[in-house]
């Protein structure tokens, strides 16, 4: 038997097919070392996901999305995100920074090219890793595609959250002296990187749950819980940190990189998943950048918003991926 077939049987015959072939923390430099996982058989098709936030981390579900048989996957959880150490280390961190420790990953593990796989902030690294190397990328999927443009953020909190949950953006203003609500989401961005807990720690519970009720197709609630928002024996949530470190820093990317960019990824074969009703990245962002990219095909998904485990949202990125990488296999 070659050794690919002999890899191939050794993935369909272990008790968990979506167990990690290997776990590692990488060190990338700045007192950085990124937490990176294996799934799938060696040998397989190179692939990797992006998670989201930024800040969240790769979670065991998302293994899941690849074929065992058929790929080689690499997850990894970014600076300052899930096992990544330092947690939370918001030092050389930025978008370049993460572009750069892809490519660590990728030399590391022997591909020369891999399929990018990304949801909402996974999207928009993979639209910039892409860019940045258009000849290590044989595919790209793309779930609820986010651009990291202030505009996108003003229209998810200052005009859709207002005009689908009123009363949840009261709230979500109402936290503010009413000084700063003419520009709440510096306002926010600012008292959630304060180092006074009594600023930050309030701040940080509001953004994470307003966030979360606009991700969510059926929340189980639509207003801010007050005295959950001031319990200070709850523990905080981490990506409202590293999302406002990235937004006050306009993603580290100059205006409207990734649309006037891509030119760069013509000819690179993408799909692009998209929630009819996601309120946080609308299907507006990802018609616009379909129009412009030849080589995508958008694929819209009804009654189904921003989350991963909103209805039918899974199953087409996971068929999206099976498509993507037959097409990249011919």
């Amino acid at each position: 038997m070659a050794p690919d077939a002999e890899a191939k049987a050794s993935s369909a015959t272990r008790a968990d097919p979506y167990a990690p072939l290997t776990s590692q923390h990488l060190a990338v430099g700045d007192s950085h070392e990124i937490y990176v996982e294996t799934v799938g058989r060696a040998g397989g098709i190179p692939a990797v996901y992006l998670h989201g936030g930024p800040g969240s981390g790769c979670q065991p579900d998302h293994r899941k999305l690849f074929d065992p048989e058929r790929f080689h996957a690499a997850l990894f959880d970014q600076r300052g995100a899930g096992r990544s150490r330092p947690k939370g280390g918001r030092e050389s961190n930025t978008l370049p920074h993460l572009i750069a420790d892809m490519e660590t990953i990728r030399d590391t593990m022997g591909f020369e090219r891999w399929m990018i796989v990304g949801g909402s902030w996974g999207a928009t690294l993979a639209l910039a890793y892409a860019e940045a190397h258009p000849e290590r990328v044989s595919g790209i999927v793309l779930r609820a595609t986010f651009l990291g443009t202030r505009a996108e953020l003003e229209t998810a909190f200052l005009s859709t959250l207002p005009r689908i949950y009123p009363g949840l953006h009261d709230d979500f203003l109402g936290l503010l002296p009413p000084e700063e609500r003419r520009h709440p989401l510096d306002a926010y961005w600012r008292r959630i990187l304060d180092p006074d807990a009594a600023i930050h720690a309030p701040a940080a519970r509001a953004w994470y749950e307003t966030e979360r009720i606009l991700s969510e197709h059926a929340p189980n609630r639509t207003r801010l819980n007050q005295e959950a928002i001031n319990n200070n024996q709850r523990p905080l949530p981490s990506t409202p940190f590293m999302e406002a470190h990235y937004f006050q820093n306009e993603c580290f990317m100059r205006p409207n990189q990734l649309m006037a960019d891509i030119g760069k990824i013509h000819g690179t074969p993408g799909i692009i998943i998209q929630g009819r009703t996601d309120f946080l990245c609308p299907p507006s962002t990802s018609h616009a950048l379909a129009a412009i990219w030849p080589d995508a095909d958008l694929r819209i998904v009804e009654g189904a918003g921003h989350s991963l485990y909103d209805p039918g949202i899974k199953d087409a990125i996971m068929l999206a991926i099976e498509n993507l990488a037959s097409k990249v296999m011919i």
